[in-house]
């Protein structure tokens, strides 16, 4: 199967982190859009979604006109949040296809500034 660049260095990124993971550690997996920013910490033992959150959610989502660094500060303060009600504190990092850059590194800095290692 042919598979085009895109999906091959998600691939290959993810398959890093996968074959690093271990039990006492999550992968924090996150998505960006144009506009939106999303993350989840997946548990890939069991394959399943411990948490969530995203910039399209109704208690997140801005009323008014907030730029997409800012949106994606408070999504990471969410997150970060969330996973300390359920005593998760050391993740991966799995940027996907996105360079660790511009909001996916002010992501990152936000979520250590709140407690979480990487």
């Amino acid at each position: 199967m042919k598979l085009d660049a895109f999906k091959r260095k998600k691939f290959r990124v993810s398959n890093k982190v996968k074959k690093v993971s271990s039990s006492d550690r999550y992968r924090l997996s996150i998505s960006r859009s144009s506009k939106n920013i999303s993350a989840q910490i997946i548990d890939d033992n069991k394959r399943i979604t411990l948490i969530s959150a995203s910039s399209i959610e109704k208690d997140i989502k801005p009323s008014s006109k907030i730029n997409k660094t800012e949106l994606s500060k408070i999504v990471a303060e969410k997150l970060a949040k969330k996973a300390q009600e359920k005593k998760i504190t050391k993740i991966y990092f799995d940027r996907g296809l996105y360079k660790y850059h511009g909001r996916v590194k002010i992501f990152a800095e936000t979520l250590r500034k709140n407690g979480m290692e990487f």
